[in-house]
């Protein structure tokens, strides 16, 4: 995987991530996942997830 990928996976990760966590603690409405814990908990795992893609990113990118 190169370093552009991941960063790009990594911020789409992130994004994604934070938008599940405040679905889940019910600060958007309108959607099904709205009040549901397991948003909540699941969206901090994907943003973790996506920083460390973020930091092996930027890795690949500075070992060039």
């Amino acid at each position: 995987m190169n370093g552009w990928f991941r960063l790009t996976l990594g911020l789409l990760a992130v994004v994604v991530g934070a938008v599940w966590t405040v679905q889940g603690l019910g600060y958007v409405d309108g959607s099904v996942m709205t009040d549901q814990r397991i948003w909540a908990l699941l969206g901090p795992v994907l943003a973790l997830v996506g920083l460390a893609l973020l930091w092996l990113g930027v890795r690949a990118r500075n070992r060039r």
